[in-house]
């Protein structure tokens, strides 16, 4: 790799995560909320499957303490679930990869699913109560989310030549 390549790379996973994060705070309409994708969860399960070497378990431990500091919720909560997600993706990533887009949405549904359980159950230990059946569609909404969500990436990263 060019030695211009590897700071560059960085700037751009950066970017996506810096993205991610607005996506995550930006106003919705009240009716749509509750369909609000994990974008940084997406952009976190996307680096882990292509730049393994990269980004793992500590970049998803601070990238979940961001989290928990712009959602305003309990320090370390999305931390742990984001470490939880990026290690169960490594463990798989050289499988995942070889999946089709539409079974990988329904590993990334599975997922976001297990980073929403570790959430609540974090939530629950504190005595936050969850929202009921809402609570569970963002993970559907990251699921059909996901087939756009990876080219889009992919083509960013192919583009910029990061390995």
């Amino acid at each position: 790799m060019a030695p211009s390549a590897q700071p560059r790379g960085r700037f751009i996973i950066g970017l996506t995560f810096l993205v991610a994060f607005v996506l995550t705070i930006v106003p919705l309409p009240d009716w749509f909320k509750a369909f609000r994708p994990e974008w940084v969860a997406l952009t976190l399960i996307y680096w882990c499957i292509a730049v393994p070497q990269r980004i793992g378990v500590g970049s998803a431990w601070l990238s979940g303490l961001m989290l928990d500091v712009l959602r305003g919720g309990m320090l370390g909560q999305h931390a742990l679930a984001l470490a939880v997600i990026a290690f169960l993706i490594l463990k798989v990533h050289r499988q995942f990869r070889v999946f089709p887009l539409w079974q990988q949405a329904l590993f990334i549904c599975a997922l976001i699913i297990i980073y929403q359980l570790l959430v609540m159950w974090l939530n629950s230990i504190v005595g936050i109560k969850g929202d009921g059946w809402r609570y569970w569609l963002p993970s559907l909404s990251s699921a059909l989310l996901w087939p756009w969500m990876f080219v889009i990436l992919r083509d960013l990263r192919r583009h910029f030549g990061i390995n």
